[in-house]
């Protein structure tokens, strides 16, 4: 292990390992908190005024939510596809796409041989694009 730098091993590995972090707009951090608390069903993992930056970790990998970053697009996995735009949607979070079927895997190339993805799209307080994706076994 590379004693300067303890996280990354040495021996001149210099390809990404692992997706980090994921940023997203936050125009409102007390709004974006109540909606990915509810959203995630977690507590956030860090707050930090200034400069404004709001943290939840979704396994390993931490969503930030940060004043003056641009909006983005991100996909997060759900086990149910319908039960979570329906929840959503009662809080009063818009739909901007209803669940449906994108393609089946065939192979494991990108997902589960077999499954349909399934995926629904909603909108953050600050206009961030969220795809909410289940993978289901596909019908015969």
């Amino acid at each position: 292990m590379d004693v300067a730098n303890p996280v990354l091993p040495s021996g001149g590995m210099t390809h990404p390992t692992a997706l980090l972090q994921v940023a997203l707009r936050a125009d409102d951090l007390s709004a974006s908190e109540a909606f990915y608390r509810d959203l995630l069903g977690l507590e956030p993992a860090g707050r930090f005024e200034p400069p404004g930056l709001l943290f939840f970790r979704l396994g390993q990998v931490r969503i930030l939510l940060e004043r003056g970053a641009p909006a983005g697009l991100v996909y997060l996995l759900v086990p149910d596809l319908e039960a979570t735009v329906e929840r959503l949607r009662a809080a009063g979070v818009k739909v901007e796409g209803e669940p449906h079927t994108i393609f089946t895997h065939s192979n494991y190339a990108l997902g589960p041989a077999g499954h349909a993805e399934r995926q629904a799209f909603v909108r953050d307080p600050s206009g961030n694009l969220l795809g909410l994706v289940a993978l289901v076994p596909a019908s015969a």
